[in-house]
């Protein structure tokens, strides 16, 4: 339990970010898993889409600083290579 009013308040605070922050979180990751889920159904079209709404998703969360900068960066290049393999294998 806080003790001083600064503390109340910035308790207050977090509780508020934290609603933001796990929105955001969830956000991206639901466009993720649906990115990978079109890529797994073979619809390559509707991913290519999709791509941009994805890299949103995370830059969003990224400057948030939800997730780090590299992990955006780690997590984009990777679902673009995925799309990339994919395509070439058909």
């Amino acid at each position: 339990m806080p003790n001083t009013k600064g503390a109340r308040k910035a308790l207050r605070s977090s509780k508020r970010k934290a609603v933001f922050n796990l929105r955001r979180k969830v956000e991206m990751k639901k466009r993720v898993k649906s990115f990978r889920e079109l890529i797994r159904a073979e619809k390559f079209k509707e991913a290519k889409e999709e791509e941009p709404l994805v890299y949103k998703a995370i830059d969003k969360a990224q400057k948030r600083g939800i997730i780090k900068k590299n992990t955006a960066s780690r997590k984009k290049s990777r679902l673009s290579s995925l799309l990339n393999k994919s395509q070439a294998k058909k």
